[in-house]
């Protein structure tokens, strides 16, 4: 069982209390009545799904109800961080490229949190 920490909240709480509602950050185009129907098709439908560092967008169901971004490695499942609606993720695909001290520095925050919720 995964152990998500809610930034509204402030706790972690199971991952059961939690669904994902699919990729962050998707820019609505400015002008949706000027857009052609390839450009419309592409942001409802077309998503990346890439292997390793992906962001995506959860809702704490049963908590706060409220949304929020997860930085999460696809290939692990390793949750990296989470982070309120608006913000900027601190981890990206490119800041984790060449440093592997981050990636330590990541699997010993997340043992940390999983420890502190089963203390």
């Amino acid at each position: 069982m995964f152990y998500i920490y809610c930034p509204y909240c402030g706790e972690h709480r199971e991952e059961e209390e939690f669904h994902p509602k699919g990729e962050a950050h998707i820019v609505r185009p400015e002008d949706p009545e000027s857009c052609s129907d390839e450009e419309w098709g592409d942001y409802l439908f077309f998503r990346n799904n890439p292997r390793g560092i992906h962001h995506e967008m959860w809702v704490h169901a049963v908590g706060c109800r409220k949304f929020f971004n997860i930085t999460r490695n696809t290939a692990t499942y390793e949750i990296l961080e989470t982070y309120r609606m608006g913000e900027a993720p601190s981890i990206t695909a490119e800041s984790r490229d060449g440093q592997a001290s981050t990636g330590a520095q990541a699997e010993t925050s997340t043992a940390q949190m999983q420890e502190g919720v089963r203390a």
